[in-house]
């Protein structure tokens, strides 16, 4: 049985360990939010690439993923999207596809970003992509695509398709093979890049800054061989 002056000892003990284990809480919530998640870190660096603009000439809207963003370079600027000609704005999100699930960060697909981007008002609209379609059923890509046309319509469309990054390399030729198919369906040229034998960083998906001058002047050139096209309508 305990006294009263142990009863209070025992209490006050008590009380102690619970404050520190509240500090403790604290200590570590803060740690933990300390920087950006990831999807807030994903939005900081759009926003930072779209405030980007490179070159001169005819404005060229890119919207596309981490590639078009730069992800993993120090200097944004230097994304493959700066390679193209013209007055370049890019309106990319790391994660993001044409399908509604390839990100986990909320409405950030291409179809979901098309509408704003377009107030730069371009007269060419680049859409390169489909790396973080990989794991995504046809079905979804289809719908994402489709809806992207119709966000695109009345617009100057080419369509860029992923190239054979290592670590998804397994899933390019489907996605790859589905969006040329999409891309046929509503008229617009596809330009493949599953060819192309670029550089790319440890993660194996995402390329040195060589590997973005690299596949930038790819583009570019290949670009320079098709028309670029207004996306049609599908009957219901």
């Amino acid at each position: 049985m305990l006294h009263r002056g142990n009863l209070r000892r025992v209490v006050g003990v008590s009380t102690i360990a619970l404050l520190i284990a509240a500090l403790m809480a604290f200590y570590v919530a803060d740690i933990a939010d300390a920087g950006p998640t990831r999807c807030q870190q994903h939005r900081l660096d759009a926003r930072e690439r779209a405030g980007i603009v490179t070159g001169e000439g005819e404005r060229v809207l890119v919207i596309g993923d981490s590639w078009s963003v730069g992800l993993g370079q120090d200097d944004l600027s230097r994304s493959w999207a700066g390679r193209l000609p013209g007055e370049v704005h890019v309106s990319g999100y790391s994660g993001s596809g044409f399908s509604a699930g390839a990100s986990g960060c909320g409405r950030v697909s291409f179809h979901d970003r098309a509408r704003t981007a377009l107030v730069v008002r371009p007269r060419l609209v680049v859409v390169a992509g489909g790396l973080n379609d990989y794991d995504q059923p046809a079905r979804a890509i289809d719908s994402g695509f489709r809806n992207l046309m119709a966000d695109l319509a009345g617009q100057s469309v080419v369509v860029v398709g992923p190239a054979t990054a290592p670590l998804r390399a397994g899933a390019v030729p489907r996605v790859d093979d589905r969006l040329e198919v999409l891309a046929a369906l509503y008229g617009v040229p596809y330009v493949r890049t599953s060819d192309l034998d670029l550089d790319y960083l440890d993660d194996r998906l995402h390329l040195t800054e060589d590997g973005h001058r690299e596949f930038g002047d790819a583009v570019a050139e290949r670009l320079a061989d098709v028309t670029p096209a207004r996306p049609a309508p599908l009957a219901r």
